[in-house]
């Protein structure tokens, strides 16, 4: 019996590649997040900036946010609540949408975006997996202990987001400010009267009312404004005043007081890597076909668009989690006390979901929301100090000429004294 090597060949192709499609397919599912995401939230009055809408991680935007899809986009400033232009935002590639604006008057701003509802069908093995891997534990154990783990699931998901950001030194009471979306979070003090090592509570609404018991994260990247100053320093912003921390070898100047001095510390690029591996997600969410290895299937998770590329030697060892940072959970009033524990770009962000009991379509609806704001040390005349150098006040020039006549009329009274 002639052995037929093409056919063999193929069938141990599949047996082997078949778990890396599967595999591939679940790390697929991880959905994306919404973000209101800047470079910093420090600006000044009439400095241009650029709000960006990250989907997917809070480092990682892997696909844009069409201009229909949202229902809300709005700042707040000094009390009044202004309507962002769709014309104004755009796409800055396939990936993230921006808006470049110019903030006016100093003071305490918000940026809201509410997106409208949008359903995705899943099966059961992809739900479980995607409430595994962004951290919808109640609900998954839900489905555990009532044994609904092998149920697919049709669910209608919305997306609300905020950003609070300083421009100038006048703090305003807007950080308060509750857009009304569907689920948001408020802050119970500005964030900009914060510093790292303090404790921030954030309120989470849902529906405009405190929702209790409701699993929060909070996590935070160092910005271009964090620094240490026992470490690499970096340009940055105290009470709206910019100044910086230079690297070694540089020329690092700024001011304290009227008194220039620099600050010659090793600094890193800004570069850096998330859990070892970089990929990307780019495939649409009502067409998700995609291939892997020239074999063409498709899946549907919830997300917001594009194309998804994932590199099988990246990732196929480990799948990516939504779940980093402090897990918390909101109080009897919907409050989180979320601490703070360096400078840098702080994240909040939540998905609460429940079954939809009373729907031919609907199994279950979620909402979501994320809030990000800066958090940088305190630098008044109080705390300010840095460990590389000391501000040497020195000795008075008139407690030095004083203490020496003092010396020259004693030892000038002593000798007299000899001689007599």
């Amino acid at each position: 019996m002639k052995l037929n090597t093409s056919v063999l060949a193929r069938k141990i192709r599949l047996n082997f590649t078949k778990p890396l499609y599967l595999l591939l397919a679940i790390l697929l599912l991880c959905s994306h997040d919404l973000y209101l995401k800047m470079e910093t939230y420090f600006l000044q009055p009439e400095q241009e900036a650029t709000l960006s809408l990250y989907n997917g991680t809070f480092e990682r935007s892997e696909n844009t946010i069409t201009r229909d899809r949202m229902s809300d986009a709005s700042i707040v400033a000094r009390g009044e609540r202004v309507a962002i232009d769709p014309d104004q935002w755009q796409d800055q590639d396939s990936t993230i949408t921006r808006l470049t604006f110019t903030p006016g008057e100093a003071g305490t701003y918000v940026a809201g975006v509410s997106t409208k509802a949008r359903n995705i069908e899943l099966s059961a093995d992809d739900f479980n997996s995607y409430l595994e891997h962004d951290g919808v534990s109640d609900m998954l154990k839900y489905r555990t202990d009532n044994g609904l783990l092998d149920e697919d699931a049709v669910e209608s998901y919305q997306k609300h987001v905020k950003a609070i950001y300083q421009v100038g030194a006048v703090k305003t009471d807007d950080w308060n400010t509750a857009l009304g979306y569907p689920i948001e979070f408020v802050p119970q003090a500005n964030p900009y009267e914060k510093y790292s090592g303090d404790q921030l509570e954030v309120q989470l609404l849902l529906d405009g009312k405190p929702l209790p018991n409701q699993l929060v994260y909070a996590d935070y990247i160092k910005s271009a404004n964090a620094h240490t100053h026992s470490d690499p320093g970096q340009e940055h912003e105290h009470d709206g005043e910019a100044h910086s921390h230079e690297t070694a070898q540089s020329d690092g100047e700024h001011e304290h007081d009227g008194e220039t001095h620099s600050h010659e510390t090793a600094q890193s690029t800004g570069e850096h890597e998330h859990d070892g591996e970089t990929h990307s997600h780019d495939h649409p969410h009502d067409d998700d076909a995609h291939e892997h290895d020239g074999e063409a299937h498709s899946h549907d998770h919830p997300d917001d668009g594009d194309a998804h590329e994932h590199a099988p030697e990246a990732q196929a060892g480990e799948a990516h989690t939504h779940t980093s940072g402090q897990q918390l959970r909101t109080n009897d009033q919907g409050i989180v006390a979320v601490e703070l524990p360096g400078d840098g770009i702080y994240y909040l962000r939540t998905i609460h979901m429940v079954n939809v009991m009373d729907s031919d379509e609907l199994t279950h609806q979620s909402k979501w929301a994320t809030l990000t704001f800066e958090v940088t040390h305190n630098h008044d005349s109080s705390t300010h100090t840095h460990e590389e150098h000391e501000h040497e006040a020195g000795i008075p020039t008139w407690v030095f000429i004083l203490g020496s006549l003092l010396t020259i009329g004693l030892l000038f009274f002593v000798f007299s004294k000899k001689n007599s």
